[in-house]
């Protein structure tokens, strides 16, 4: 009764995206929360990436049934699914999809203010962003721009679940990291993947408005750039990330991004856009576990 309404917030791929947040969390205390903290953000974390998928395809749900009015592409395998766009298939009432958006959301905002204040205006900008995102559709492929802010506002919302008065300096790296990972990553392939859907509807994409050569250009552009800001995210850390970090963080961008962004690149095979977005997607998991590795290991030594 619920694979609908997980469709339509792409539950499988948000979930995956809460690693991000979960990792600079550890990466900026250089240590484990309290416990009641980590349930609590957790929750919050599910709600509001439940809510803005969801309010994603709220808003575009008119264009996404003239996308796929000569089908669904089999998509990639994160969101692969045959309830994809559940609105714009009929599968889902409208109605339902806006009070599942609304009570998510309502949740989200009342777990960002039990963890700090600061998150539910961040919360909010995310959800104003998401929907400018939406309605640059069919005006411009900056809005590729937009969805950078919009994937950015997890991860820094959680550095302030752990330190109420982060340094500006340092929240603009960290923001750095997530926005080159998300357009080179995530945002360009997924609308490559989309290409045909969307020239239906003369939207205006990277991959369409520039061609393919240029599209790879950019995103492995981006994705060399999230590779090397990572090196400099120790920064950021109380711990002593020292080379085993930097190599381990570097073997993980080689390994999610810059090879399949390369290849890619080379080959201009659609086929492989979505590879890089499956492949990419993981990558803030993977630095997740590297950081966390890092933090038991931490426990052990002064402990």
């Amino acid at each position: 009764m619920l694979r609908p309404f997980f469709a339509l917030s792409r539950t499988t791929h948000g979930v995956l995206d809460i690693a991000a947040p979960g990792f600079y969390a550890l990466l900026w205390l250089g240590d484990f929360p309290p416990l009641p903290i980590i349930l609590l953000s957790l929750f919050t974390a599910f709600a509001a990436y439940t809510a803005i998928y969801a309010l994603n395809d709220l808003m575009g749900v008119v264009a996404d049934r003239e996308k796929f009015v000569g089908g669904i592409n089999p998509g990639y395998s994160v969101e692969a699914s045959a309830l994809r766009y559940p609105l714009a298939q009929g599968v889902l009432s409208y109605r339902s999809g806006l009070l599942w958006f609304a009570g998510w959301f309502v949740a989200a905002l009342i777990g960002s203010y039990l963890l700090n204040p600061v998150i539910v205006i961040i919360l909010l900008a995310a959800a104003m962003l998401e929907v400018i995102y939406c309605l640059l559709l069919k005006v411009t492929y900056w809005r590729t721009v937009v969805s950078g802010f919009v994937k950015s506002s997890g991860p820094i919302a959680a550095i302030f679940v752990v330190e109420p008065n982060p340094r500006p300096e340092w929240l603009l790296l960290a923001l750095a990291w997530v926005f080159c990972w998300e357009i080179g990553g995530q945002n360009i392939p997924a609308d490559w993947n989309d290409t045909e859907e969307d020239r239906r509807v003369n939207a205006k994409t990277i991959p369409l408005q520039l061609g393919p050569r240029r599209a790879g250009q950019i995103a492995l552009v981006m994705l060399v750039l999230t590779v090397i800001v990572s090196l400099f995210l120790p920064i950021l850390s109380p711990l002593p990330l020292g080379w085993p970090y930097l190599l381990a963080t570097l073997a993980a961008g080689v390994w999610f991004l810059l090879r399949p962004g390369y290849l890619l690149y080379k080959t201009l095979d659609g086929r492989l856009a979505a590879r890089l977005f499956d492949s990419a997607s993981f990558y803030p998991l993977a630095q997740l576990t590297i950081i966390t590795v890092f933090v038991v290991i931490n426990r052990l030594m002064v402990g």
